[in-house]
Formats: structure tokens, C-alpha cells, sequence
């Protein structure tokens, strides 16, 4: 027996991780590979995955990510970073974007290599996201492009060409705004603090100042003068001098707090021994209760936490955009995806006639009653003594189910990806009802990018630790059950709209229609989940554990796949789900999902058990 050759790859991820620890300056640091959007904590690093063919695009990724994770952790101070962090979202994205240029222009400039490995990862994140296409200002991300101006003016390095595209749509409003202030950049690199202190002006030049907060540098200053004025002055000091600033702060206030105070004490003097007796009186058996602890928010698992749940939404696509908007929305999609149609629409007739074959075979025949059999007469001409058969219809399996698509909505799905997905939900959610099968389509992301209006009570509320989820849900109803597809038709498009796709928590969304589907009358429900990947939401994922959103998804599979109160099937493009889910399959090019989707269903529509367990098994590569 021959021993398998070894995986080419290994020396260089190796080699590379090698490289990766002693750039960053640290030898405890652990980095792996995953097919999972790459990400990086305090003691861990996960850069993309390198295949065995080694492919030029996937060493230059993996080097580039590899070279820009290193930088931030070598050059980077939390707690500097979170001291001068805004408050506003816009403002806390700009912060972030310019942080991230300066820690990659230093790098170039002590270790000019770099540069060119992170200008690939900066060429796949903009060919990723679409930024070349991008022809309207307001479609390209002003962080994103402030980030990019300002790597640029620090390194003096041009822009990989999508880069370059959205910086210019941006280039001559910040420029007109903050050209004073950038003129400093690289006299600042390397403080970064005195970084933050210029990011910060930046972002007010750029009409975000009231997201900014306090200044920290003047809480400083204030409470050193305040210290130096109690020693100067030690008989004001105590509860005394507290009490009598809060009143002088807001005298009304105080009065009326003094009043109701007074009127609540001379009530208390009233009735003292009707309170005694009362409390003396009652039975113990009639003690008033506790409050019930509030439910969890995960069914799959009590200890999933919430920061709050404020804002999120759960939403029908009509009430995203208006009618006209939908409308060029969805003739863009169709426009986009015309030479893809006719072989979706095959795959789909195809889908149909096999249903329909199911459906045309399903009847039980020599019947004592029932429908008159025409096809058995000629045995009653030929034999008058012959009984004449009946048969009835039977019930078919998918004639009393329900299909729900549950679709990534994820920034991750943007382009090519999105656009198929929705078309494939647009003809096959036709086809099914031809047969009538009722079906939904979802969506889920998140409303903003990082956090939010969650984050921003966060930090108001001094930043508690283990604070759970920290972003805002959108969970997207694009067509009920109940309803016809042709009223639904132009929802679809609502997945084009510049700006919707951002952050996915899947175990939140997969929970969601697992329970809508669970108020179904339907026998039979069948959920398919189209994703690219594993969670990801930076807010989230800062604050807590990193697997946090991993496990709740895993925990919500388990349950949903022990209950069998509903059929789970996933799809994933381009990222491996068979590691979550029990029946999945995973596509290498977004040209297949339609494929994928028509055999996965055509495999759960089979009429004998045991059929339809070989046909899944084909189709998810379990035999």
C-alpha cells in the first residue's frame, strides 16, 4: 500500500504562519486556515484557506491577509483604540477604516514588503464587493474609500483599481473637507494616539462630529483640575458637597424630587398600622410572588444572550421600498440574469414534470367505489359477470406541504451570488405552486454594519461585559405562504437595493422561520437554507467568545434536526455547511445553485422512503 502523497500546501502555511507570529511579535499567537471569512482576536488569527493547487490568487490572499492581521497586532493598542472610539456608527466606521490604514502604512514603511501582499488582499476585497462597478457616490462606502485615502497619502502606494474606483467617487468631497487635517498624516503614524486625536477631527471636517462623544482628552484635563481643586479645598469634599452640585445643577429638579419625597413620607406616617396589619394578616401561602424570569432567546439554547431586542425588526420586503423602486429593482435583476433564466426554467420544468409524474401515478385502483375505471371496461364487455372497478386519487406527500427558502442576505452574498439566489426563488417558488406546493421566502441580515443601535445603548450603558448579540436583526418576509407569487414577484428585487446586504446571524434567523413554519397547517415542512458561510458579525464577535455565534447556530441545527418537526436540507456557496448541517451540499460556483436547489427538492419530493433516502444521498454525497 502506498502511503498518500502529502498536502503540497502544508510547507507554505507552515512557513507562513511562522512569518505571520514573528511579524506581529508574538510566538504565542495561533493561526490556522479556514474556508470561514478570516477574522482575528486577541491570541488567535484565522487567515483563508489554501487548496493544494496552490493557486496564485489564494497565496497572495492568505499572504496579504496574513501580513495585515500581523501589522494590527503589532502596531495596534486596544485600549488607546477604544479610549478616543466615537460613538455614532458612521463616525466608529471612519475611526476603524483610518486605524486600519494607519497600522498597514506603518508596516509598509518599516517593511516595505508587506505593501504588496496587502494590495491583493485590498484587490480581492474590492473585486469581492463590487466596488468597480460602482458609478454613484452614494453607493460606495465613505469609510471604506476615507480608509483607502488615507493608506494612500501614507504610504504614497496607488490603489488597486476597484480601490481606487470608490476612493475617487469620494476623493474630492474629503479632500475639500479635510484636506487641512490630512495634510498631517504621516507626521502621526506612528503615535497612536495622536493618530486617533487627528482621526477624530477628520470625522467632525467630514460633518459627523456629533457622533464624536466626549472628548477624552478634556475628561482628563477636567477631572485632574477637579482633583487639584479638593485638595486645595479638602471641607468640600464628601456626600455633602454631591448633593448640594446636583441640586445646583438643576434646582427645579431637586425641589420637585424634595417634594415628592416629603408627600411620599407623610403618606408612609398616615397609614403605618394599616400597612402593619395588613403584611400581619396575610396568609403565607398568599405572599406576593416574584417576578417570573424573563424567557430565554433561544429556544436551542436558554443561555444565548440578547443585549437587546429593541431593534430589531421583522419586516415585509414592500415596506423596504416603494412600489416604483421594487420595480426597477427587479427589471435590473431580470436584466442581470437573462442568459441565466431559460437554464434555471429547464432545471425547474424538469423539477415540475418529475412532481407531476408522482402526482399522475398516485391512485389506488379496483376499488369498490370510487371513480369508474375506463381503462378496465373492456373485462365487463368481455365477462358481464365481472364487477366494475373503481379507484380514487390518492393523497399525495407533496400536495399538503410547505417549502421555505431562507436566503443570506449577508454583504459576503453581493454580486453574482445574490442575484441567482433570487432568481432561483423566483422560479422555483412558481414551479411549486404549479404543483400546488405553498412556499416562503425569507431573508435575514443585520440593519447596520458593527452594532448599531444595540451597540450604541451598549456603550451608553458603560460597555457591560458579556453583552450577548450587539447588532440590530432585519429579518425580510419577500413572500408569505399564503400568498401568490405574482403579487411577491417584484419583492425579489429588493435584493439588489445598494446597502441592504450587511452582517448575517444565521442561528437567530434559522430560529425565525423554523418557528413560522412550526404555525403552518401544512403535514409536511421542508426549510432550505441558502447561505456562503459561517455567522459573522463583528460587533458580536468582539465583545464575546468567538465561536458565540458558531454555537448557537450548531444548537438551533441540533434542535431543528432532532424535533423532525421540519425537514432541514442547506446549500452553501463556496463555503463547506456539510460541518453544520446533517443534509447539505456545497457548490464551488454560484453558475450551480440551481441545479443544487431543484435536485435537492426533487430528491425530497420522491414517493417510495427509501428512493428518496438513495436520491439525498446522491445529491449531498452521503451514500
Amino acid at each position: 500500500m502506498t502511503k498518500p502523497a502529502d498536502n503540497p500546501a502544508e510547507p507554505f502555511k507552515k512557513a507562513l504562519a511562522e512569518a505571520t507570529k514573528t511579524m506581529a511579535h508574538d510566538a504565542e499567537l495561533t493561526v490556522s486556515y479556514s474556508i470561514d471569512p478570516p477574522g482575528m482576536t486577541a491570541d488567535t488569527m484565522r487567515l483563508p484557506q489554501v487548496s493544494r493547487r496552490m493557486t496564485r490568487d489564494e497565496v497572495l490572499l492568505a499572504r496579504g491577509t496574513a501580513d495585515a492581521f500581523a501589522l494590527r497586532h503589532r502596531y495596534h493598542d486596544v485600549k488607546t483604540h477604544a479610549r478616543y472610539a466615537p460613538q455614532g456608527q458612521m463616525a466608529r466606521d471612519l475611526y476603524e477604516a483610518m486605524e486600519t490604514a494607519r497600522c498597514e502604512a506603518v508596516g509598509a514603511r518599516d517593511m516595505p514588503g508587506t505593501a504588496t501582499n496587502i494590495d491583493a488582499k485590498i484587490a480581492h476585497e474590492a473585486e469581492r464587493k463590487g466596488y468597480s462597478q460602482i458609478t454613484r457616490r452614494e453607493d460606495a462606502p465613505l469609510a471604506t474609500a476615507a480608509g483607502y485615502l488615507v493608506r494612500q497619502l501614507a504610504s504614497g502606494r496607488p490603489l488597486p483599481k476597484g480601490a481606487e474606483n470608490i476612493t475617487n467617487l469620494w476623493r474630492g468631497f474629503i479632500e475639500q473637507q479635510a484636506a487641512a487635517d490630512l495634510e498631517h498624516v504621516g507626521e502621526v503614524l506612528g503615535d497612536q494616539a495622536a493618530f486617533a486625536r487627528l482621526a477624530r477631527k477628520v470625522i467632525a471636517d467630514l460633518g459627523y462630529g456629533d457622533q464624536l462623544g466626549d472628548d477624552p482628552d478634556q475628561d482628563d484635563d477636567e477631572g485632574q483640575d477637579q482633583a487639584e481643586e479638593d485638595e486645595d479645598n479638602p471641607e468640600s469634599q464628601g456626600e455633602d458637597s454631591d448633593d448640594q452640585e446636583e441640586a445646583d445643577a438643576s434646582p427645579e429638579e431637586s425641589q420637585d424630587q424634595q417634594q415628592d419625597q416629603a408627600q411620599a413620607q407623610v403618606s408612609m406616617e398616615d397609614q403605618p398600622d394599616a400597612d402593619m396589619s395588613d403584611e400581619a394578616e396575610m396568609p403565607e401561602g398568599d405572599a406576593p410572588l416574584e417576578p417570573p424570569p424573563p424567557a430565554p432567546h433561544s429556544d436551542a439554547d436558554p443561555n444565548y444572550t440578547v443585549y437587546t431586542t429593541d431593534f430589531d425588526e421583522e419586516i415585509r420586503a414592500e415596506d423596504l421600498a416603494d412600489p416604483a423602486e421594487l420595480d426597477r429593482l427587479r427589471a435590473y435583476l431580470d436584466q442581470q440574469l437573462e442568459p441565466l433564466k431559460g437554464a434555471v426554467s429547464r432545471l425547474a420544468n424538469k423539477l415540475q414534470r418529475r412532481l407531476q409524474a408522482q402526482q399522475n401515478r398516485s391512485w389506488l385502483f379496483d376499488l369498490e367505489e370510487g371513480i369508474l375505471d375506463a381503462g378496465r371496461l373492456a373485462r365487463v364487455v368481455a365477462n358481464p359477470t365481472t364487477p366494475l372497478s373503481f379507484k380514487h386519487e390518492k393523497d399525495t406527500e407533496f400536495r399538503d406541504t410547505v417549502v421555505t427558502l431562507l436566503l443570506d442576505n449577508s454583504g459576503s452574498m453581493r454580486g453574482r451570488p445574490i442575484s441567482i439566489a433570487a432568481i432561483c426563488a423566483d422560479v422555483l417558488a412558481r414551479t411549486l405552486e404549479r404543483c400546488q406546493v405553498k412556499v416562503e421566502i425569507l431573508g435575514f441580515t443585520t440593519r447596520a454594519w458593527k452594532g448599531g443601535q444595540s451597540r450604541e445603548r451598549w456603550l451608553a450603558n458603560g460597555r457591560p461585559q458579556g453583552p450577548g448579540r450587539l447588532n440590530d436583526l432585519r429579518h425580510i418576509i419577500y413572500k408569505a405562504a399564503d400568498a401568490p407569487m405574482r403579487r411577491a414577484r417584484a419583492n425579489l428585487g429588493l435584493m439588489m437595493k445598494e446597502g441592504l446586504l450587511k452582517e448575517n446571524i444565521d442561528g437567530e434567523a434559522l430560529e425565525w422561520a423554523h418557528r413560522r413554519m412550526l404555525a403552518r397547517p401544512e403535514a409536511r415542512k421542508i426549510l432550505m437554507v441558502i447561505s456562503d458561510g459561517a455567522p459573522v458579525d463583528d460587533s458580536t464577535l468582539s465583545v464575546n467568545p468567538a465561536n458565540f455565534l458558531e454555537k448557537h447556530l450548531r444548537d438551533v441545527i441540533s434542535m431543528v434536526e432532532r424535533r423532525r418537526a421540519v425537514e432541514l436540507i442547506a446549500i452553501g456557496i463556496g463555503h463547506d455547511v456539510t460541518r453544520y448541517y446533517q443534509r447539505a451540499v456545497t457548490i464551488t460556483d454560484v453558475e450551480q445553485l440551481a441545479g443544487a436547489i431543484t435536485e435537492q427538492l426533487a430528491a425530497l419530493f420522491e414517493a417510495d422512503p427509501k428512493a428518496r433516502a438513495r436520491a439525498i444521498g446522491r445529491v449531498t454525497g452521503r451514500r
